[in-house]
């Protein structure tokens, strides 16, 4: 399952056959058997750093959930570096921001994407105080309407290490999946990322463990591994 080459390339609706796909598709089951008593709606997806491929993995498993026959939303809660506008093709001008600061009602800043089941709110303009605006009230209020709007939400959020960005997201979500890039990621940093979800109680669904190699002929890979305590 090579690594698409193409940094926006939505490899999932492109070759929905190939073996990156189906490993999307096989993250998607995971995800959905991990909790047998909650039923998981909104999952917050981040890494320990950036560069990892959490966006990459928030829109193919957005797409995997749609070609399932969900309706789905995905967010891009990155309000400091947002990507999601450039996967699904759309503008960022308005978003999330302009729906928490008031500004727009949030079908005004809700976009349809060319898969079928699937939508996209993007971040919007970079506000000066993203902590505190997904902190906020209106972010709790405006995650339980969508959840009741929507099968499934999948939300986009920066690096764990870099800000607090993506524990005040943890805490309002249903569930967290941690990328992780073997070939970058040291151990004790993985593991302070995922102690830093810990501390807020989120709930930790897996990790997807990004450009791992078996042997020295092995194609890169995405592989899923279940959270254990």
């Amino acid at each position: 399952m090579p690594v698409p080459t193409n940094k926006h390339q939505l490899i999932t609706e492109i070759n929905p056959r190939s073996h990156i796909s189906e490993a999307y598709r096989t993250l998607r089951t995971n995800i959905q058997f991990s909790s047998i008593d909650q039923v998981i709606k909104t999952i917050l997806v981040t890494s320990a750093q950036p560069a990892e491929g959490k966006s990459t993995t928030v829109a193919n498993l957005a797409v995997a959930y749609a070609q399932e026959g969900k309706k789905v939303l995905v967010i891009d809660a990155d309000l400091r570096k947002p990507t999601m506008h450039h996967y699904f093709g759309k503008s960022n001008r308005k978003g999330l921001t302009n729906t928490l600061a008031s500004q727009n009602d949030v079908d005004d800043v809700m976009f349809d994407t060319t898969v079928d089941n699937l939508f996209l709110i993007p971040s919007g303009p970079i506000p000066p105080n993203p902590s505190e605006l997904l902190t906020s009230q209106k972010m709790t209020a405006f995650l339980e309407d969508m959840a009741a709007r929507f099968d499934v939400i999948v939300v986009d959020s920066p690096p764990t290490l870099a800000v607090t960005d993506s524990q005040i997201l943890a805490a309002k979500c249903d569930g967290v999946v941690l990328v992780i890039n073997e070939g970058k990621v040291k151990r004790d940093v993985a593991k302070k990322a995922i102690d830093n979800l810990k501390r807020v109680q989120a709930k930790i669904l897996g990790v997807v463990l990004n450009n791992k190699r078996h042997s020295k002929g092995d194609s890169t890979y995405y592989y899923y591994y279940g959270h254990k305590e």
